[in-house]
């Protein structure tokens, strides 16, 4: 399975919305570079937030499932001169990895993660690599999100250059939505190449992840939501998790 083969190529024109300077903040907020040098950037995609973290000084490394996001990256760090290393490796498998001071799990990568059990395993592998003191920052899908704003759907998006058409449905999981999403790529003949994805995306209940989070040793642990520094409500979208080890 070869799942962002190519939706690697237009992943970033997709993110438009995601405030990505924001996160940065929220990281350097809570882990800053002068005491959380070392940092692992877990499911870092295309390499936009790693490079944002190397230059505000943290020493970066990479990991993400997909080969074709992680060679995305890498001609994204040439061409502005970083060296970060990349390695093509499922979060719940995470291996190789010590003294790590800070790891972060960006923009709802772990809700990719399909398995109850593997998603409890990333979090038992990051616990693992961290240091004494070293943090685990991630952000989840609410479950309002998924049960109710991704339903809403189909959802369209178009540029001139990029058109797409995203369809969800629920599954029998709870809290668990199966996208269809196809697309039509401006090519450089100015025709328009048409491919589809399928994503699977489930998220669970705050409670639930600091269960898990407890059970494994982690202290500490904060919840936020939004992008702002207030607990989450009802209506929040996006939920922000702060952990110690």
């Amino acid at each position: 399975m070869r799942s962002y083969e190519r939706f690697a190529h237009v992943y970033d024109e997709l993110m438009t919305d995601i405030p990505y300077d924001e996160y940065v903040e929220w990281v350097m907020q809570l882990a800053p570079c002068e005491t959380h040098k070392k940092l692992l950037d877990i499911g870092c995609g295309t390499g936009v937030l790693a490079a944002m973290f190397a230059q505000a000084g943290y020493d970066v490394a990479g990991i993400d499932l997909s080969e074709d996001m992680l060679a995305v990256a890498q001609e994204r760090f040439s061409a502005i001169g970083l060296h970060i290393p990349l390695y093509a490796m499922s979060m719940d498998e995470l291996d190789g990895f010590s003294d790590i001071d800070v790891a972060v799990i960006p923009i709802d990568s772990i809700n990719y993660v399909r398995e109850t059990e593997a998603v409890k395993q990333t979090f038992a592998r990051i616990y693992d690599a961290l240091r004494e003191g070293g943090q685990l920052l991630f952000d989840v899908h609410s479950t309002f999100k998924t049960d109710d704003i991704f339903l809403d759907g189909p959802f369209t998006y178009d540029d001139g250059d990029i058109t797409y058409v995203w369809h969800t449905e629920p599954t029998d999981e709870p809290h668990a939505v199966a996208s269809n999403i196809t697309f039509f790529v401006r090519t450089e003949d100015d025709l328009f190449e048409r491919f589809d994805e399928e994503h699977y995306q489930r998220t669970y209940d705050v409670a639930q992840y600091v269960a898990w989070l407890t059970e494994l040793g982690y202290k500490h642990i904060s919840v936020t939501a939004d992008w702002s520094n207030e607990a989450p409500s009802d209506d929040s979208e996006r939920i922000f998790i702060r952990a110690v080890k």
